[in-house]
This record gives structure tokens, C-alpha cells and sequence, in this order.
């Protein structure tokens, strides 16, 4: 009894996904009419804009990459009931602690400073989000506003190194040094900026997958997820699992970061990371919380953001006019996600 559910489930929300992508099309067609003197130059580009040339499809797939690992980090926290709100501080500080680790080492090969400024983001993550889930653990506290706050305590203290003692006075924007050109990740499209961190996003895609459904610790994790009390029961220490899947999911999101330094930007730039932690949430809602759904949920947010600036360079749209459009599509999105999650959250309650 329980496949063919499942696999009626899986129907429903498929459909019901389909249904609201294509209600929101339909409002950014209408509201692109309604407010732009060149709506079919518009549609053409918000919706097709960004497979036009090699430039604007590499660039698409390499907005979408830090926004696989944020998705999986909120997935990871989802699936075991434990809410990450702290996405964007840690994406933000392990990008500026791979930058400080890589600048500290300007005469080291890019394959020894390269994957010690990872690891280190990776542990600034994990340390940030971890500090919510022990929180929880030991006092109660409510992860999900715990980890708001310490993010946005973060930002501030990290906006502070960026502007003050690691500025670049050599650089207009408020930004640090350049790390050196052997940490740059290799470049895979060019014109266009994708390089092989793309890679590392279906990688990790896959091994949060297998660590979800093939280990131990996933299931474990998922059976928390499910029902704690009955976890508790069947034998399940429930204290780890409010830890453990806040670490995963600070660590994913500050790989986040530090790929985003080596990959795009090469030096941090202040709030350069705007969005991705927020917006790795509804990926993560879109995908269903499933790690390999979180690649093409990825890519499709990239896709309305790269659609969005191709109407914006090519046709009379204004960015408020392309923001709202693309405002509505996420909103319209992100609610039916929310709405199948809860439902799901709900059925599966005692």
C-alpha cells in the first residue's frame, strides 16, 4: 500500500509543481504586456534570454552552483526537522575565512592553499550552524531564531574585516585583496564564468544523497525527521540529530562561500553573498528536500535571475519591473512548496 502512495504523492506534487509554474508564467507574461512598450523583445529575452549565447548559459550555471550547496544544506535540516535560518552569515563568513586563509598563503600551490581555505570555510559553517543545534540541545533554544541571530551578528562582523583592516584601498568597491591566480578555479565555458566548481556541485549532490539514503546516520536522521519521539523510542539517540544535521547543513553553506571566492569572484566583496542563503531555502522547498532534486531547482532559480537581467540589458524593462516579475514566480513557487511540505509534515504526524 504504501509504493503506490508514494508514487501518488510523488504525481500530485509533480503536477501540483507544474500547475503553479505554469499560473506563474502566465502573471509574468501578463504583468511584461502590461508594463513594458516592447513585451514581445521582453518575453523573448526574460524566457530565452539566457540560452542566447554561451556568455549568459555559463554564467546561468554558474549562479545556480552556490545555490546547490545552500539547497542541500537546508534539505540536510529539513529532512531531520531542525531549521537553518543562519544560511546567509555562514555562506558570507566562510567565503571571507577561505579568503583570509588563501591571502595568508600567497607562495603556496593552489592544490595545498586551495583545499585548506575549503576546509577552513567548511568548519566556519559548520561551527556557526552547529552552535544552534548544541543550543538546542542543551537549553531548548529555538534553532531557528538562534540561528537568525548569530547570521545577522555575522554579517555585521564580517562587513567590518571587509571594510576595515582586509579593505583593498587599490580596489572602487569595498572588497578585500585578490586571492592569487592558482587558487582561481579552472574555467570550463568561457566566455562566460562557469569553471569546474560545477563539478563539485553535482559531487556533493550525490554524496548528500547516498548519506541520506545509504547510511546509518541518514536514516537516522530521516527517522528524527519523521517522528522524534518514536526515534526515541525504537532506541535513536534524538540529541545528535539536532546537532549533527545543523552542522551539515553550516558546513555545505559555507563550502558555499568558499567556492564562490575561488570560482567567481576572487576576492570578497562586500555582501557579495546576498540571497544565496535565503534563496537556497526555497530550492530546497522546490526539490522537495530530495539532495538530487536541489541540482535542477538550483538551476532553475538561475534561470529566472539570468532571464530577468537579459530583459533588463535588451529591452525597456527596469529592474524594479524585471524584481517583481521574477518576485512573483519565486513567491508563487516557494508557496506551493511550502503548502505540499507542511501537508506532508502533517500526514506524517501520529
Amino acid at each position: 500500500m504504501k509504493r503506490p502512495r508514494r508514487m501518488g504523492d510523488l504525481f500530485a506534487g509533480t503536477l501540483g509543481l507544474l500547475i503553479t509554474l505554469g499560473i506563474s508564467f502566465l502573471i509574468a507574461v501578463i504583468l511584461i504586456v502590461l508594463l513594458s512598450k516592447q513585451p514581445l523583445t521582453t518575453i523573448y529575452y526574460f524566457f530565452v534570454g539566457p540560452y542566447t549565447n554561451k556568455y549568459y548559459f555559463g554564467n546561468m550555471l554558474n549562479a545556480a552552483i552556490p545555490l546547490v550547496f545552500t539547497g542541500l544544506g537546508i534539505a540536510v535540516a529539513f529532512k531531520s526537522s531542525v531549521f537553518n535560518l543562519g544560511g546567509e552569515g555562514q555562506v558570507y563568513c566562510g567565503a571571507l575565512v577561505a579568503t583570509v586563509i588563501m591571502l595568508a598563503l600567497p607562495q603556496s600551490r593552489g592544490y595545498v592553499g586551495g583545499p585548506a581555505a575549503l576546509a577552513a570555510a567548511l568548519a566556519t559553517g559548520a561551527v556557526l550552524a552547529g552552535m544552534s543545534g548544541f543550543f538546542k540541545m542543551k537549553w531548548g533554544t529555538d534553532e531557528l531564531i538562534s540561528s537568525f541571530l548569530i547570521s545577522t551578528a555575522v554579517i555585521f562582523i564580517v562587513n567590518y574585516f571587509i571594510t576595515g583592516p582586509l579593505d583593498d584601498p587599490s580596489n572602487s568597491m569595498l572588497a578585500t585583496r585578490a586571492i592569487g591566480k592558482q587558487y582561481h578555479f579552472l574555467g570550463i565555458y568561457p566566455p562566460s564564468k562557469l569553471d569546474i566548481s560545477a563539478a563539485f556541485a553535482v559531487a556533493a549532490g550525490i554524496l548528500v544523497f547516498f548519506l541520506m539514503y545509504y547510511t546509518h546516520w541518514g536514516y537516522e536522521m530521516r527517522m528524527c525527521g519523521l517522528n522524534r519521539e518514536f526515534s526515541r523510542y525504537g532506541g535513536i539517540n534524538v540529541s545528535t540529530y539536532v546537532v549533527l544535521p545543523m552542522i551539515i547543513s553550516g558546513a555545505l553553506h559555507g563550502m558555499a562561500g568558499g567556492i564562490a571566492i575561488m570560482g567567481t569572484y576572487h576576492v570578497a566583496v562586500k555582501e557579495f553573498s546576498f540571497g544565496m542563503g535565503w534563496n537556497g531555502i526555497a530550492v530546497a522547498l522546490i526539490a522537495k528536500n530530495n539532495p538530487l532534486g536541489v541540482l535542477p531547482a538550483a538551476v532553475f532559480f538561475a534561470y529566472l535571475d539570468a532571464g530577468a537581467k537579459a530583459a533588463m540589458l535588451h529591452s525597456d524593462v527596469t529592474f524594479e519591473i524585471a524584481a517583481i516579475v521574477q518576485s512573483i514566480i519565486f513567491y508563487l513557487i516557494t508557496a506551493q512548496a511550502i503548502y505540499s511540505f507542511l501537508r506532508r509534515r502533517k500526514r506524517s504526524r501520529p
